[in-house]
């Protein structure tokens, strides 16, 4: 007898030792907690054959945007190819094909009509969603959900993950009601549950409820942190709500802490490091050594993969003063604009004009950095990210712009801020530096 899933999928080539062992992977991935990549050899070690458990590592790593995980991803795909599958199995040994030759919109394609076909495929529905991500759909992060929801009910196994990516989904195309209920939901069955945490969050970050934010973050950490692959993420919107207040001290005490206390290699956090980094950085805070240490760890993720890391690579080359790795990363994204990946697009829409506009920006040509910036910003979801992520792309432009004295641009820019973040602390005091430059 076949093995199948807790929805009546088939696993072909899974015995029920395997797909014990593959079960708890997904549950691991689903709330970003332990380690999936060593359970999900171990349902290899037991079953060589099963399809869907080199698929499934393939994603893993697929989903890694750095050099050497890809490399294992085209390893996973090339393992799968050869062995039996049905036809929803082999629809995802294609899918896992084109994410591990950087082909990120068809695999997401792919991802989709097997979703609609199988709504009740966790594992499609939930790479196919990190896939929107990375790519910036915002619609098909609600959409992709959406349209499987009706399919899932409460007591499902995962039913927490699948309201969580609906609640991000939502968030991201603005209908933050429903996103903060469906999150709140999801983390009540599941407070491990990361993603659902962190869709939460972003609709407080979104609305400047810092307060709230804080509050959400600090109620139960224990849950978030423990384990988590997500937890530096999730301390980084932590750190948001408090650089919005202009608390500076508990910024760089995250940083130093939980952020990036430990340094890491892992593209996903460095990110956030610069990201965090880089905030402070624009209002003038000397960060000393932390850019260093953080700078010296980049290279080792490779540049030219993933355009939205590039961007955050650079920061910390500027942040660091350092030259020679700023060029070579500004290198590589040319070679990277010649590729035949979704990355080419990704780099040349938005990923090299801000890398340029960002090493500009600490060179001081501050009007360069506007030059750069101001016509990539309504496309910027191009390369990847949330809105909270490429708000620093805004709060890149807009000190560039007070810098270089452009005072009616910064006047405007900070108008505009203030129309979409209303209570923001930090809106405020960039309003009120424009206007006292228009004064001026």
């Amino acid at each position: 007898m076949p093995v199948r899933d807790a929805f009546g999928l088939t696993l072909s080539g899974a015995t029920e030792g395997g797909f014990a062992s593959y079960g708890r992977a997904v549950r691991e991935l689903q709330c970003f907690i332990g380690d999936p990549v060593a359970s999900i050899d171990g349902a290899l070690a037991q079953d060589p054959g099963f399809v869907m458990a080199h698929v499934f590592k393939g994603y893993l790593f697929g989903l890694a945007t750095e050099r050497g995980a890809t490399a294992i991803a085209k390893a996973c795909h090339e393992a799968a190819l050869p062995l039996a599958a049905n036809a929803r199995e082999q629809a995802h040994v294609m899918a896992l094909g084109h994410l591990a030759g950087g082909r990120w919109h068809e695999a997401g394609r792919i991802l989709e009509d097997i979703t609609i076909d199988f709504p009740l495929d966790a594992v499609g529905l939930q790479v196919g969603h990190q896939i929107d991500f990375f790519t910036g759909n915002a619609r098909m992060l609600r959409d992709r959900i959406g349209r499987a929801l009706p399919s899932w009910q409460s007591g499902m196994p995962g039913y927490h993950a699948i309201l969580g990516m609906q609640a991000f989904g939502l968030e991201e195309m603005g209908d933050y009601g429903r996103a903060e209920k469906l999150g709140r939901s999801a983390v009540e069955i599941e407070p491990r549950d990361g993603w659902a945490q962190h869709a939460v969050a972003h609709v407080m970050e979104m609305q400047s409820r810092q307060r709230d934010g804080i509050a959400w973050m600090r109620a139960n950490p224990e849950a978030w942190t423990r384990d988590s692959f997500l937890q530096v993420h999730n301390w980084w919107h932590l750190a948001l709500f408090h650089y919005d207040l202009g608390e500076i001290d508990e910024v760089l005490a995250l940083y130093d802490g939980p952020i990036y206390g430990t340094p890491s290699a892992m593209a996903l956090n460095m990110v956030d490091a610069s990201a965090i980094l880089w905030r402070l950085y624009l209002g003038g805070v000397d960060a000393g050594h932390r850019w260093a240490a953080l700078a010296a760890n980049w290279p080792k993720a490779g540049f030219g993969d993933y355009a939205f890391n590039d961007a955050h690579a650079m920061m910390a080359f500027v942040g660091g003063g350092l030259e020679a790795p700023a060029r070579a990363l500004l290198e590589t994204q040319v070679e990277a604009m010649r590729g035949s990946g979704d990355n080419a697009a990704f780099t040349r829409d938005v990923g090299h004009p801000l890398t340029l506009a960002i090493k500009a920006f600490g060179e001081g040509r501050y009007e360069e950095a506007v030059r750069l910036i101001r016509p990539i910003r309504a496309i910027a979801h191009r390369f990847g990210g949330s809105h909270a992520q490429r708000d620093v792309i805004d709060l890149t432009l807009i000190e560039a712009a007070l810098r270089a004295g452009e005072a009616a641009l910064a006047r405007a820019l900070t108008a505009e801020r203030s129309m979409s973040r209303s209570d923001s602390p930090l809106s405020a005091l960039l309003s009120r530096r424009a206007a006292e430059l228009s004064e001026n």
